[in-house]
């Protein structure tokens, strides 16, 4: 057999500590309290560990802040002058979702002027514009690209007329 460094030889006294347990469950109880008496815990005594929570601080955030923020924006088309207010938000640097509708029920020339005016300030800032349906029209900064699904053209067999 090899030798082994961490294996100790048995003890007599190993053998009355493992049934000392019996032993001291047979024994009476004493009025004093040893150092080996294990005392149960009353359980209305622990609480279950309940976890942290940091509280909240709301945070408002000043215009110095806002600075280099990018923030979607919904705003409503009522008047003609309102394409002022959406070309310095775009300036801002946020992206505007323009609902047109507002305008649309009054005179459809000035929704027709609007749309124009802003395609071509979206072109002048390098910015880009684009539809969303019906009633809604999306501008957004130089740093926004609005992705566009290329579809290919419908081909036909029908011969196209010519103006000759």
């Amino acid at each position: 057999m090899p030798f082994n460094l961490f294996r100790k030889k048995k003890e007599p006294e190993q053998k009355t500590e493992v049934e000392s347990p019996q032993v001291e469950a047979e024994a009476p109880a004493s009025e004093e309290t040893s150092p080996e008496t294990i005392v149960p815990v009353e359980s209305s005594t622990v609480s279950e560990p309940q976890p942290f929570v940091p509280p909240v601080e709301q945070k408002v955030e000043t215009a110095t802040e806002t600075v280099g923020k990018t923030y979607l924006k919904a705003m409503p088309l009522k008047e003609l002058s309102d394409v002022e207010k959406v070309k310095s938000e775009v300036i801002n640097g946020n992206i505007i979702i323009l609902r047109v509708t507002p305008l649309a029920g009054k005179n459809i020339e000035d929704v027709k002027s609007a749309v124009n005016e802003l395609f071509q300030f979206a072109e002048s800032v390098g910015g880009d514009i684009a539809r969303l349906g019906e009633e809604r029209v999306v501008i957004c900064p130089k740093s926004i690209r609005i992705w566009r699904e290329k579809t290919p053209a419908p081909v036909s067999n029908e011969s196209l007329p010519t103006a000759a």
